[in-house]
């Protein structure tokens, strides 16, 4: 305000150049005083890059803190969206990607690449996630490769560090066949069969090749054809070529679709 009011009597020569000089530096330095001031204040304040939920505090009021210091203030969480991690055997995907590559499975395409979510109370998580990446190196100590899928979580019923099931579709077997685990039995070459009842009520034993397990069932992915009955009850009295009467099995899991399973009575042993 000096320098303003010094102008005009500079001009018109009542007061000296140097007068009116000193108080144009002297507005300018308190300025830069405020300026100064202004980048201090911002410098208490510890702004989040992100938004989310902050913790509880880890620094009481007042205590020292300092520029690169290895100590949190606190832990901001970003809850909407959340990342999921998923775990998966890196045996399992070299082995779908070599069925993907034999023209085994039918791959997936980019809009049905979903993933849905089982809570950790069984009930199932209303909104549809998407798959994000998946990493490109192994765990050396679990031999595991690390999917992420990004959920929409806007009514914050998903936290940090929750168990959660994740289950999405990476290849579609077509005429897939899956038998309850108890049907399979192995040889003495450890070769995996299974008895098939044939159309004359005889015991055939079918080497089967089996391929991952789902649900307690395994998917059959050669040795076995739609609609062909599968031995699950009874197996050590069961002989190869054997005459039997076939009724349906009551097992614990609902029997496939694809194979069908059932409890076996020789009439023989009667």
């Amino acid at each position: 305000m000096i320098a303003k009011r010094y102008k005009p009597l500079a001009a018109a020569h009542a007061i000296s150049q140097q007068t009116y000089d000193d108080a144009v530096a002297a507005e300018r330095e308190a300025k830069a005083d405020v300026e100064t001031a202004k980048v201090n204040l911002d410098y208490t304040l510890v702004k989040a890059p992100i938004t989310g939920h902050i913790s509880r505090s880890l620094v009481t009021e007042g205590a020292l803190v300092t520029s690169g210091q290895t100590d949190y203030l606190a832990t901001i969480q970003q809850l909407n969206p959340v990342y999921v991690d998923v775990s998966e055997s890196s045996t399992d995907l070299l082995r779908l990607r070599r069925a993907l590559a034999e023209g085994k499975l039918q791959q997936v395409g980019d809009n049905a690449a979903a993933v849905k979510l089982t809570l950790e109370d069984g009930s199932h998580y209303a909104q549809q996630g998407k798959l994000a990446f998946s990493e490109v190196n192994v765990d050396q100590a679990t031999g595991t490769v690390v999917l992420r899928a990004v959920f929409p979580n806007p009514h914050n019923e998903l936290l940090p560090g929750m168990y959660v099931h994740a289950s999405f579709p990476q290849g579609i077997q077509q005429q897939g066949i899956t038998v309850p685990q108890e049907a399979i039995m192995h040889d003495s070459k450890g070769q995996p069969y299974v008895y098939v009842v044939k159309a004359d009520s005889s015991i055939e034993q079918r080497s089967v090749t089996t391929g991952e397990m789902i649900k307690e069932k395994w998917l059959i992915t050669s040795g076995l054809h739609e609609g062909e009955k599968v031995v699950v009850n009874g197996l050590q009295s069961v002989r190869n070529g054997s005459k039997v009467t076939a009724v349906a099995a009551s097992v614990n899991d609902t029997p496939s679709a694809d194979s069908v399973s059932l409890t076996m009575t020789d009439p023989s042993a009667q």
